[in-house]
């Protein structure tokens, strides 16, 4: 059995197709409210922050995935996301079940820097330090021997269906609202965006292939890095239709946290688009050379034809 835990955001309910899809039909989907992604599976409804529940839930798993997430609240953050893995952590030590964590970037420094599994962890803000927290604790278990685990790191996601991301909301949310675009910071800084669907079957990948554990991975991304003038200006062409945009200035954003939580989760989050933000994924390539990347146009094509049919 493999077990997905926080199974119902995009990530997860991309994995528990691809699973299906390449690996195997006996996935058990773990969240608050657990709902089935494939007919096959099954399904079990718990909140991970309880050990014994969090025992239970990986309870006869050979493989459990951990891509559980929490809204953008800091405060909730620092209260629940430590718990909840050092409990995951525990129930694969009792079950002897492998983790593969799924990670992001926000750990690491926010500048020029490029970016590569041997980058020195270096948050900027309270959220940073607290994944910085959460990658140091299973790297120290991983090191110890104690458990056999292995670490996918994406970067900025975009993509079709729940996709949440900040070039989601002010790109592609955007046009299907018919709002104008925004795009936060600087527009001539090359960007490094995964394709949801991608990083999930790059995730079950890694999950499926035993020499890949006790590493951590960057997972794959369009090697045609773009800035978002040069992204925007893609979108316009498949969508056939010009889409102006707006660059929203730092100080915009801090006026808006005043009086937007929202915005004010944000602001420890935007120094990286000020840089270029390049994210190397030249490991992945190098041992897994048949994976097939979608590049940028594939994407976007996806997402018009997706809001298209919703629009139907």
């Amino acid at each position: 059995m493999q077990t997905i835990l926080g199974a119902n955001g995009q990530i997860g309910e991309e994995l528990a197709r691809e699973l299906k899809r390449n690996y195997t039909s006996d996935i058990r989907i773990v969240s608050r409210n657990a709902k089935k992604v494939n007919d096959t599976d099954t399904v079990f409804s718990a909140d991970l922050s309880d050990r014994g529940k969090a025992i239970e839930a990986v309870k006869g798993t050979e493989i459990a995935y951990f891509t559980l997430g929490l809204p953008m609240d800091t405060d909730l953050w620092e209260k629940q996301f430590l718990t909840i893995l050092k409990n995951v952590i525990e129930a694969c030590k009792i079950n002897g079940t492998k983790l593969v964590f799924f990670d992001n970037t926000y750990m690491y420094p926010q500048n020029n820097e490029v970016l590569t599994e041997h980058t020195q962890f270096a948050p900027v803000g309270r959220k940073g330090r607290v994944r910085k927290q959460m990658a140091d604790m299973l790297l120290k278990e991983m090191e110890a021997g104690t458990i056999e685990a292995v670490i996918c790191r994406a970067p900025e996601f975009y993509g079709p269906g729940k996709t949440q991301s900040i070039t989601n909301s002010l790109i592609f949310n955007a046009i299907k609202e018919d709002k104008k675009l925004k795009v936060p910071l600087r527009d001539d800084k090359l960007r490094s965006l995964i394709w949801t669907p991608d990083a999930s079957r790059a995730t079950a990948l890694i999950g499926n292939t035993p020499d890949a554990y006790g590493q951590t991975w960057h997972l794959p991304v369009d090697d045609n890095k773009l800035s978002y003038n040069k992204f925007i200006a893609l979108t316009s062409q498949i969508y056939g239709k010009e889409f102006g945009y707006s660059v929203i200035p730092n100080l915009a954003f801090k006026i808006g946290s005043l009086f937007n939580k929202n915005v004010k989760e944000l602001l420890e989050l935007l120094p990286r688009y000020k840089y270029d933000n390049l994210f190397d994924d030249s490991k992945f390539r190098k041992r897994f050379p048949e994976f097939q990347i979608t590049p940028y146009r594939q994407g976007i094509e996806q997402i018009k034809k997706e809001q298209l049919t919703l629009i139907k």
